[in-house]
């Protein structure tokens, strides 16, 4: 390996003060040690709530291949979407926070790239106040980077952050393989994931428009097509004038792919708005269940429905929302919808091409916001994701639980300070079932009930209308008398007024 191999620390007395560097290259040392996080921790633990998850084969089919080159010289900036990323050298900047958030980072980083498909081999972490703006990282250490690239035999280079065109360029010019920041690296995963036609609209929206202003050409990519009417080789008018470049054609054409796209994206939104509206109208409480990447909201969606959604491992395993039946405790219906997860600096793009999505979240009646307690940074997971909550129009005003899970996992001074950080809080596993029945009591307390009082009797032809009392209302008192169902209860407006006119048709 060659000397500039940055997960080895020099040796030195055991008195002698650690640099800056030297405590960056321990963090490189152990987020390489367990490299990946999430694909190499155990696997995916399913449960018997879960289902056959046949979804899950079918994607790990799809895992990336071996072989295919991402060097300049065979990639072309237009198949961008078609990246593949295989063996990757990490790089981040440790500029603010302490030393255990830049591990938190760049572990993060790690298993983004893992469930990329690709293969971590090194790491480069440099403390700098900030990122240089014209390398991110410097030139001397991004020669540095260029040789550790070359020893490894890696073909991309991930940065931990959003590289400026300009930066991602000279970085390029530099280390001669692949640079991919942190946006392209979640774009790409969303790509790998999304399968309605909705979701595959929205990330490629997302990818254009992340992609538009960093188009890049090499060598004949950027030769000049003629202009006006050439019909052979210096032929008269139009000859002496450039034409379009194969970069300004590209552009026009993603310009015209985003506006089509764009429009298919408006087209479906009435779909999902009438569905919406159905619900509202029936008088159907919902509750959404949100929080940061890998949590465990599909594994808590399946515990509390059976619905047998996609559990992965893995980050972002859940892109199209899942929406779901379910029932409280007492008998009232209600509906749960899974949602996309949320991620540190989650790329704007991807925020308003998923914005459609992520309303599900500020139409709801209650936020399930579920937490790794187990995580080393869950304190950082819950601002990210109210972060989000706060570019979601009406999702602060949302009543919110913070959900704890995997508590089997979490130590339990972990959990009693974020208990003590978060008041509206419930401590849960998903996996073993613990404090399962706690929220279930939960949501039914916080569940917004039926505000109008009814005292009736309703004729025995309209049992339909007493089937809705028991979904959506609280039934007080129900009794069959020789002229229909004597109910007292408290419902919606909408099946209070049906009521009073079937009372009225049998008095």
């Amino acid at each position: 390996m060659s000397e500039t191999h940055h997960t080895t620390t020099p040796s030195r007395t055991p008195d002698e003060p650690r640099s800056p560097q030297q405590v960056a290259d321990d963090v490189v040392a152990r987020v390489l040690a367990r490299a990946g996080t999430a694909l190499q921790a155990g696997g995916t633990v399913h449960s018997s709530y879960d289902g056959q998850q046949l979804d899950l084969e079918e994607r790990t089919s799809l895992r990336r291949v071996a072989g295919l080159s991402t060097e300049l010289q065979d990639v072309t900036e237009v198949e961008y979407r078609e990246l593949r990323l295989e063996n990757v050298v990490l790089v981040g900047v440790w500029g603010q926070g302490t030393v255990q958030d830049a591990e938190v980072s760049l572990r993060e980083l790690a298993a983004l790239a893992e469930t990329a498909g690709s293969r971590v081999l090194e790491g480069v972490l440099q403390r700098r106040a900030k990122p240089d703006p014209s390398t991110y990282l410097g030139s001397g250490k991004a020669a540095e980077l260029a040789t550790v690239v070359a020893a490894v035999g890696a073909d991309t280079v991930v940065v931990d952050g959003e590289l400026a065109p300009s930066q991602r360029r000279a970085l390029e010019d530099v280390v001669r393989v692949k640079v991919v920041d942190r946006t392209a690296l979640i774009l790409d995963i969303f790509a790998q994931h999304a399968k309605s036609r909705e979701g595959k609209a929205q990330v490629e929206l997302a990818q254009l428009e992340y992609l538009l202003p960093r188009l890049r050409g090499w060598g004949e990519s950027m030769s000049r097509q003629a202009g006006g009417q050439v019909g052979g080789a210096g032929a008269g008018m139009g000859s002496r004038g450039p034409g379009e470049t194969k970069i300004e054609l590209d552009r026009r054409r993603i310009r015209n792919r985003m506006a089509k796209l764009r429009r298919e994206i408006a087209a479906m939104e009435p779909a999902r708005l009438t569905k919406r509206a159905s619900r509202k109208r029936n008088a159907i409480p919902s509750v959404a269940i949100a929080g940061y990447t890998n949590a465990g909201k599909s594994s808590l969606l399946n515990r509390l429905t059976h619905a047998g959604v996609l559990v992965e491992n893995a980050l972002f395993a859940t892109l199209d929302p899942t929406v779901r039946r379910a029932e409280t405790v007492d008998g009232r219906v209600y509906t749960l919808a899974d949602t996309v997860g949320f991620v540190r600096a989650l790329p704007h793009q991807l925020v308003e091409a998923f914005r459609s999505t992520l309303e599900e979240v500020a139409d709801a009646d209650l936020i399930l916001h579920v937490v790794d307690a187990s995580h080393p940074d869950p304190e950082g997971q819950i601002a990210a994701v109210r972060h989000v909550f706060a570019d979601i129009p009406g999702a602060m005003d949302v009543p919110e639980i913070i959900v704890l899970n995997k508590a089997d996992l979490a130590t339990p001074e972990a959990i009693a300070r974020l208990r003590s950080r978060e008041l509206h809080s419930i401590v849960v596993s998903a996996h073993s079932g613990e404090g399962i029945e706690e929220l279930q009591d939960l949501i039914a307390d916080q569940l917004p009930r039926p505000g109008v009082a009814v005292d009736l009797v309703v004729p025995y032809g309209r049992g339909d209308l007493v089937s809705r009392v028991h979904e959506h209302g609280d039934i007080e008192l129900e009794e069959h008398t020789p002229d229909g169902t004597h109910l007292r209860a408290r419902v919606d407006e909408t099946l209070a007024a049906e009521l009073e006119t079937s009372a009225a048709r049998r008095a």
